[in-house]
């Protein structure tokens, strides 16, 4: 005995396999990995990211190229990993840019206390 297929099933199977495929597609755009990183990357630069790592900011910022690069070609998950990547990098840079700024303001402090016991030591000999 032979299956009977209905029109209405056939078309039902279709529609389903179609809804799935759609579903499998690339995913939403990643603009706000996008605006985040480019955002952690304006803020590494004020913390003078640039002066202090600049390697590092530049690996951040040809991430996001890269990922631009992702986003035209509609591959949106390995942009949002790429952008992700991006900022840590760039957050990273910021971090270490503030630490550096940090230990040289205080050698300075420690250099300033050291003339000045120099000074008070001379001052009374």
């Amino acid at each position: 005995m032979r299956p009977y297929l209905s029109p209405t099933r056939t078309l039902t199977c279709i529609a389903l396999a179609s809804l799935l495929v759609a579903c499998a597609g690339p995913g939403p755009k990643p603009d706000s990995e996008l605006q985040s990183a480019e955002s952690s990357i304006k803020q590494a630069e004020a913390s003078d990211a640039r002066r202090f790592q600049p390697v590092l900011l530049n690996q951040a910022m040809n991430k996001v190229a890269d990922a631009r690069v992702l986003i035209n070609q509609e591959q949106y998950k390995d942009a949002r990993h790429m952008l992700q990547q991006a900022e840590v990098d760039a957050q990273l840079a910021g971090a270490r840019a503030e630490t550096e700024k940090a230990r040289r303001a205080v050698a300075e402090i420690n250099n300033n206390i050291e003339n000045l016991r120099q000074q008070l030591n001379s001052s009374q000999q």
